[in-house]
């Protein structure tokens, strides 16, 4: 964000938006209708297929592959071919040829993904550090470690006509917040947003942050934690 955004935000309690010309030169790297690769149920396969994806990638042919791996033109046929499973040195050797990770080779490798699918009001009740009275969190569902390396945590929060003052969070990772129901002064840092249904916030969670002041109760808001897998 800006300076002149910044300011603006700032002279307005927090509320402003960002202007449709700052959002657009905002660089959107993944495009969401992507499709991958056909995915391979054979591991050798999708190595192979990977192998040989790379090398023609590179514009080099098996036998040039073979003198910068050290490896014959046989068995780097068989590896492309699917019909050997090459040991872990040599797809160390081979992914140092090809400048890729090693884990570049099992992308096309057919493998369970994870769904958690909640019905409407099944979301479990969870408690958070720092849970006040008044507080009420549902996890709406969850899913440990995967290949994306990212943890997520998505929660439907309500806050009760008995709510208490609500104490300031501050961990790892980024958090969404899109409002539902009510109306609260949710605090991100020296920053105040009055978030009214509709309205929503995405930032840093490292900073101190919370509802600040609870203008119209019941309030409900989604909030969406994600941080990486290592940090967990």
């Amino acid at each position: 964000m800006s300076k002149d955004i910044k300011k603006q935000v700032a002279a307005t309690g927090g509320s402003a938006s960002v202007p449709k010309s700052a959002s657009a030169a905002v660089p959107l790297v993944q495009n969401p209708h992507a499709v991958r690769a056909e995915r391979e149920n054979r591991l050798e396969v999708a190595i192979g297929r990977e192998v040989r994806g790379q090398r023609k990638n590179l514009g080099i042919t098996v036998a040039e592959l073979a003198a910068a791996t050290g490896l014959s033109v046989g068995m780097l046929s068989k590896i492309e071919n699917g019909n050997t499973s090459p040991s872990l040195n040599t797809l160390q050797t081979l992914s140092q040829a090809l400048a890729i990770p090693v884990t570049s080779f099992f992308k096309r490798f057919e493998e369970d993904r994870a769904a958690v699918f909640v019905r409407a009001g099944e979301g479990v009740e969870a408690e958070r550090r720092g849970t006040r009275s008044g507080h009420q969190y549902n996890l709406l569902g969850h899913i440990g470690s995967n290949s994306s390396g990212v943890i997520m945590e998505p929660y439907l929060i309500t806050l009760s006509g008995e709510a208490d003052v609500f104490p300031m969070f501050q961990h790892d990772g980024m958090e969404f917040l899109y409002m539902l129901d009510g109306e609260v002064s949710y605090r991100h840092g020296q920053d105040l947003y009055q978030m009214r249904p509709g309205d929503s916030l995405f930032f840093d969670a490292d900073a101190p942050h919370g509802p600040e002041v609870l203008t119209s109760l019941p309030a409900r808001y989604l909030s969406i934690i994600a941080y990486r897998q290592d940090h967990a």
